[in-house]
């Protein structure tokens, strides 16, 4: 099938390469064209609206809602081509408005438009194991069923446009919430001279954990004791930019939102001191240690 990808980051690039092995011709296009080679079975476009010249299936795959007005409604951006026989599939975390405006824009260039954020970070994806979070007409996730399953574990088609990124964030929140209380849970044994390996290796062995803990608690601990942030996973900048739009979708629906507006201010506080490139799982130890 011949597939489009609009933005090459590192979740981009790695879904590119998932596809590329799985045979499918790839045009890819990013603002910054060197990081959209070498990825084999692909041809780098220099506009958003030439990578959708040859391609039925298109994966926008952004950073926040910057990129994706630049990437849709820029020069030569993707609702500037004809869509007509095309699907496009957003799959940044943004707001329901966001991608409803999308749909139409998207619908009034004669293509069919779905939402699917998903939830994974690099390395499922090269796996072909994200979650997929689809929003959108039936016909739209007919079109892209076959691409979005080469890449996901699971896939769901949840209901309208609207509903896979509201979805997304409330999947989101519990995690953003809890990098927040694993620094200070650490800060904790560690205040009373419990050995930081020993911590946590407790921590991730217990109730205290959730899945992806095993990984990026190490980090964390290494972030308190040495300042040393590691490697990025999901940046602090776009874990901000995240929690603002779970308490804007909480006051749109009347949820409370107290738990998260809390990790949201504590998340803005390390994001000021200039930890926003830093790990997301990070910001929990901000004023703590030797990383204060």
């Amino acid at each position: 099938m011949d597939v489009a990808i609009i933005g090459i980051g590192k979740m981009g690039r790695a879904i590119a390469e998932r596809l590329a092995s799985e045979g499918h011709n790839l045009t890819l296009w990013n603002r910054t064209a060197a990081r959209a080679k070498g990825v084999e079975n692909t041809e780098v476009a220099t506009t958003p609206a030439r990578a959708t010249e040859a391609a039925t299936v298109i994966l926008s795959v952004l950073a926040n809602d910057t990129a994706i007005e630049a990437a849709y409604f820029g020069d030569n951006g993707v609702c500037s081509a004809d869509l007509s026989g095309k699907v496009v599939v957003e799959m940044c975390t943004t707001s329901p408005e966001q991608v409803q405006r999308l749909e139409a824009a998207v619908n009034a260039q004669g293509g069919l438009f779905l939402e699917c954020p998903v939830g994974g970070t690099i390395g499922p994806a090269r796996a072909g194991q994200l979650l997929g979070l689809a929003g959108g007409s039936g016909a739209a996730f007919t079109a892209a069923e076959p691409v979005l399953r080469q890449i996901t574990r699971r896939l769901e088609h949840l209901g309208p446009v609207g509903t896979g990124a509201a979805m997304k964030l409330a999947i989101n929140l519990p995690l953003m919430v809890y990098w927040g209380a694993v620094g200070e849970a650490l800060g904790l044994a560690q205040g009373q001279g419990i050995d930081a390996d020993m911590a946590v290796s407790l921590l991730i062995d217990s109730s205290g954990a959730i899945g992806a803990a095993k990984n990026r608690v190490p980090p964390v601990a290494a972030m308190r004791n040495s300042g040393d942030p590691g490697g990025v996973s999901l940046a602090l900048n776009n874990g901000v930019k995240d929690m603002g739009l779970m308490q804007a979708l909480a006051a749109q629906h009347g949820v409370p939102s107290e738990v998260v507006s809390a990790a949201l201010a504590k998340a803005l506080k390390a994001q000021e001191a200039g930890w926003g490139d830093h790990d997301t799982s990070l910001y929990g130890v901000f004023g703590q240690g030797s990383s204060a």
